[in-house]
Order: structure tokens, then C-alpha cells, then sequence
């Protein structure tokens, strides 16, 4: 079951990078200037945003198996759709649908996390979480390195293509080992199994939970439901209404982020109007998209979806920012631009898998935030005339937390998160990174209005590293972080 898990969950990290080293040949082959490129990074995580946190809570809903085959379908027409793209128009809608198509593997992933630990009996699948998070971050990491070489061997539309041979194998994949999901509205089952989760010597909150079997989640439409109403069909289960309200809000504050300029004022005031909007109907609707009330009080969830969006706003700005300047600024090509990022992959490859078997969330951050301000201070030092080992050098250095802060986010979330409502939590996880993402994105646009030179860069890397120290703060201030780190590993 695993396999189909984490092939699905990494369509979108590789997708997210490759796209950095393809920007400067897919301006230059269809006459777009950098402004309208970076709707090929903006289009993805518009989708993104959007769809993880709905389709998390349709595989509440409905179970795994169906979202994870539509979405990864959904891939492979869209990397066939953006291989034979005419125009940057079209382009563009396939990196939207790639979007929408990549947001249903990680909810369903995490849904089967969590349901084979209640059926089990274990409580901390650490071994699963960590193949998730490791592929994932490896997977980004590897994205541009990747990318460079598809670019040199065949051009950009191979980055597109590659998505065909990935999405029927996880079609494969998935069609025979996820799984099956019984017909929404199926009664549940007795609750036969209590999960306690004990994660430090003084008892962290218990969470019961109902065993199911091992090939269905017929439960499921009942059980998500965080406002306790059961026995609704899935159908009846499905917040409309809240999920367009929060699309408004998160379309709206995109495309303002992306592109802030005096004359789309009327922005943000449509994000804040759809925002409070949202709050009054999720506080008052009987089963909600997103329980408001208990995102209230979950204090330490809501800590951790700042974390990560801090963690990523500075990981995507030196990802899309970095490689731009090692194309434009330092005049390297995709391939080669590609090569001197390979430091970047292989140090986050060997810090998650020397530390991913540890829980220890608040070591990780610390040490992750620490090691994102050592390089941001490095960037600051760059130039034109720098020597390539000196580039790898800072891009090994930014690799560290990579793979350090995204699995300490994940493994903190599986413990604060409600277990019926595990899928929209991921979801949501993967929103505040791709908020992050678009915040990163904005900003180099910013600092880059012309062309992606050093002092463009040098300004990007005090942006970067103001997120740095935030996301230090915002870990050495949250108690709670020391009651879900295991004090012996």
C-alpha cells in the first residue's frame, strides 16, 4: 500500500520544482516576458491551495481510493495537455489542472496513515511518515536538478511529458493495492480499539479511535464530521457553500500576492469580505468544511500551520529566486543551473533520512530555522564573479532544512491533529505551504522586476532571512512543542 502512496505524493514536489529551471526557456521559446511566466508558478498553486483542503475533506467524505485514481489521472492529462501546448495560454490551464490533479494524493496518504495505525494498533506509523516526507522533500529538492536535465536532453516540454509514464503507474499502483472504499452513508462500524498516543513520560492527550477493517472506510462520511452529526449521507456531508467562501478568499489574496499593485485594491477587500463571510457560516454550519471551533481551540495546530508557511515562504524564494539568478544573473543554463543545485538535494536526502526515525519536532525546528538564517547571511556574499563550489556550497547549506522542518511539521500535525479529520488537517498543512509558496513567489517578483540580478538577490536574502528568524520565534515561544518530542528516541 505504501508504494502507490508515496509515488502519488510526490507528483506535485516535483511538479513545484522543475518548473524553477524551465521558466527562462519556456519566456524565451513562446515570446512571454517573466511577468506572464510566473502564472505557470501562480496557476499550480492557486490549484493547489484550493483543491488540497477540498478534495482532504472529500477523502474524508468518501475514502482514499477514488479521489487518489481521479487526481492522478487528472496528472496525466494534464502533462500530456502541457507537452503539446501552442501558446502560454494553454500552458498555463494545464499547470492549473496538474494543480487540482496533484492535491488529492497527500490527503489520501495521510487518511491511510492514520486509519492502518487505528486498525493496528500503533500509534505513531513513524516509518510511513517518514517515506512520505522524505520522498516528498527529496523529490523538491531533486526537482530542479531533474528539470535541467529533461531541459537539456529534450526541451522544456519534457518537464509536462514526464507526467504521463508517472500518472499510469500510480494508476496501476493504486487500482491494486489501495483500498477499497464502501458506497458513503454505509453504517459504522463499533468501536473495537482505543489508540493512545503517549509521545513524552508525562501522558500526552489520549485519542480514541474506531478500528476499521483493513479494506474499507465505510465509516468514513460519519466519522469526519467534526460536528458530530452521523448517519448523513456523504452527499449531505459536503460543505458547498463553505468551500466556495474559501476559495473567494484564497483566489482573491493570491492574485494580489502574486502582482500587488495600487490598482487591484479591490482585492483584498474581496478576500477579507469572503474571509469573514466563511468564519459566520463554518461557526453556524451543522457539519462544516473546516470546523472553526476547533481550529479555535487548537492552539498548537494553528502554530503549526504558521510554522510551515514560514518554513516554505524562505525554501521557495531561494528555490525560484536562487535558480533564476544562477540563470540570469550568473549566466548558467538550465542544465547547468540544474547541476549546481544537486548539493541542495543530496544534503536534504541525507538529513531526513539520518533524522527522520526521530521525532523530536521542536529539535528539528530550531536547528532547521538556525541553519535557514547561516544561509541567508551566505547569500549575502554572492556575485556575479562567485565561484561555482562556493554556489553548491550555499545551496548544500539551504538543503538542511528542507529536510528537516517539513517532516517536524507533518509528524506535529499527526499529533495535534482530531483523528476523523486527519485528511483536511494534511490538506490544510499543504495549503499553508503553498501560501508560503506564493508569498515566496511575490516576492521575487518584487525583487527581481527587471531581470534576476545581485542586488535583486541580495535583497530577496534579508526578505529570507527576516522569515528565518520569525520561524525561530514562532518555535522557541510554543510550549507545546516540548510535550510532543519524545525524550528518548
Amino acid at each position: 500500500m505504501i508504494a502507490p502512496m508515496v509515488l502519488g505524493s510526490v507528483l506535485n514536489p516535483v511538479n513545484s520544482s522543475m518548473i524553477a529551471v524551465a521558466l527562462v526557456p519556456i519566456g524565451r521559446a513562446l515570446g512571454a516576458s517573466p511577468a506572464e511566466t510566473a502564472w505557470l508558478v501562480s496557476g499550480l498553486y492557486l490549484a493547489t491551495a484550493v483543491g488540497q483542503p477540498v478534495i482532504g475533506r472529500l477523502v474524508d467524505l468518501y475514502g482514499p481510493r477514488r479521489l487518489y485514481l481521479v487526481g492522478t489521472a487528472l496528472v496525466g492529462v494534464a502533462g500530456l495537455l502541457g507537452a503539446l501546448s501552442p501558446n502560454l495560454g494553454a500552458l498555463v490551464a494545464a499547470r492549473v489542472l496538474l494543480g487540482f490533479g496533484t492535491s488529492a494524493a497527500y490527503p489520501a496518504a495521510m487518511h491511510l496513515t492514520r486509519s492502518e495505525a487505528e486498525r493496528t494498533g500503533r500509534s505513531s506509523p513513524a516509518g510511513v511518515l517518514t517515506a512520505l516526507a522524505v520522498s516528498a522533500q527529496t523529490v523538491a529538492v531533486v526537482g530542479p536538478t531533474l528539470g535541467g536535465l529533461l531541459i537539456g536532453a529534450g526541451g522544456w516540454r519534457t518537464i509536462f511529458l514526464v507526467n504521463v509514464p508517472l500518472s499510469l503507474a500510480c494508476l496501476v499502483l493504486g487500482a491494486l493495492r489501495l483500498p477499497r472504499t464502501a458506497k458513503p452513508g454505509a453504517t459504522a462500524h463499533p468501536a473495537h480499539t482505543k489508540v493512545t498516543a503517549t509521545v513524552t513520560t508525562a501522558a500526552a492527550p489520549a485519542t480514541a479511535a474506531t478500528a476499521h477493517p483493513a479494506d474499507t472506510e465505510s465509516s468514513e462520511p460519519s466519522a469526519s464530521g467534526a460536528s458530530g452529526a452521523s448517519g448523513t449521507s456523504g452527499a449531505r456531508g459536503v460543505d458547498l457553500v463553505g468551500m466556495a467562501l474559501f476559495t473567494a478568499l484564497l483566489v482573491s489574496l493570491m492574485l494580489f500576492l502574486m502582482r500587488p499593485r495600487a490598482a487591484d485594491w479591490y482585492l483584498p477587500v474581496v478576500a477579507l469580505v469572503a474571509g469573514a463571510a466563511f468564519a459566520r457560516w463554518e461557526l453556524r454550519a451543522p457539519a462544516p468544511f473546516i470546523d472553526l471551533r476547533v481550529l479555535g481551540g487548537n492552539g498548537p495546530m494553528l502554530a503549526t500551520f504558521l510554522r510551515q508557511f514560514l518554513s516554505y515562504t524562505t525554501a521557495y524564494a531561494f528555490l525560484y529566486g536562487f535558480t533564476q539568478w544562477l540563470e540570469e544573473g550568473r549566466g548558467l543554463h538550465a542544465a547547468g543551473a540544474g547541476l549546481v543545485l544537486l548539493p541542495l538535494s543530496l544534503s536534504g536526502l541525507v538529513v531526513s533520512g539520518a533524522t527522520g526515525r526521530r521525532e523530536a519536532v521542536r529539535g528539528k525546528l530550531v536547528t532547521g530555522s538556525l541553519v535557514q538564517i547561516a544561509g541567508c547571511l551566505a547569500m549575502l556574499t554572492l556575485g556575479a564573479g562567485s565561484a561555482i563550489w562556493v554556489l553548491a556550497g550555499v545551496g548544500a547549506v539551504m538543503g538542511v532544512p528542507q529536510g528537516l522542518n517539513g517532516l517536524a511539521n507533518q509528524n506535529a500535525l499527526y499529533r495535534q491533529a482530531e483523528p476523523a479529520r486527519i485528511a483536511s488537517a494534511a490538506g490544510l498543512l499543504r495549503t499553508f505551504m503553498y501560501l508560503g509558496a506564493m508569498a515566496a513567489s511575490a516576492a521575487d517578483a518584487a525583487f527581481f522586476p527587471h531581470g534576476a540580478d545581485t542586488g535583486g538577490l541580495h535583497h530577496l536574502a534579508l526578505f529570507m532571512l527576516a522569515g528565518a528568524v520569525l520561524l525561530l520565534a514562532a518555535t522557541l515561544t510554543d510550549r507545546s512543542l516540548r510535550e510532543l518530542t519524545p525524550r528518548k528516541a
